[in-house]
């Protein structure tokens, strides 16, 4: 994952997360960015000071907040304890914007949904925007299969 600052067109500041630069670059390009502030969509990075890692010599203790959110993540064969970092307000209020966008316009496949997206892709199946869970496995599959996927937190809705 790689988090960058950015900036909107109307001088907002947030930052983003996405799995690479390429995921950045692309959803850039797709004007599929916007600012949790107002919405504009045009978003661009912002100077950012650079990651500094250690040496190689140097062992990395992984980062670990704590105020932090353990979550269970599905495998294969087991579930999985994750710790993850709190959401501001202003994340949690963009998820619930994506939730609610994806529910409206989008069939819910739940554990079938790996099979559907690859009928899909492979067109035996009729073309539309599916979600639902897969499991790590499943997921690196539809991408080795050429599969756009996208994990997307899946936060409380907003009104409840």
């Amino acid at each position: 994952m790689i988090c960058y600052q950015l900036c909107c067109a109307n001088d907002h500041h947030f930052e983003g997360w996405y799995r690479d630069s390429a995921a950045f670059a692309q959803l850039q390009q797709k004007g599929l960015l916007s600012c949790p502030h107002c919405g504009v969509s045009d978003v661009r990075q912002a100077l950012m000071a650079p990651a500094i890692t250690k040496g190689r010599s140097e062992k990395k203790q992984p980062a670990r907040p704590a105020d932090s959110q353990s979550v269970s993540q599905e495998t294969d064969q087991n579930v999985v304890p994750v710790q993850r970092a709190p959401l501001s307000d202003q994340m949690i209020v963009a998820f619930q914007k994506i939730r609610q966008t994806v529910e409206q316009n989008c069939e819910n496949m739940g554990d079938r949904f790996a099979k559907e997206a690859v009928r899909i892709h492979h067109g035996e199946a009729e073309e539309r925007g599916i979600y639902g869970t897969a499991t790590e496995k499943e997921q690196n599959m539809l991408r080795e299969e050429g599969v756009d996927v996208l994990t997307v937190p899946w936060v409380r809705r907003a009104d409840s």
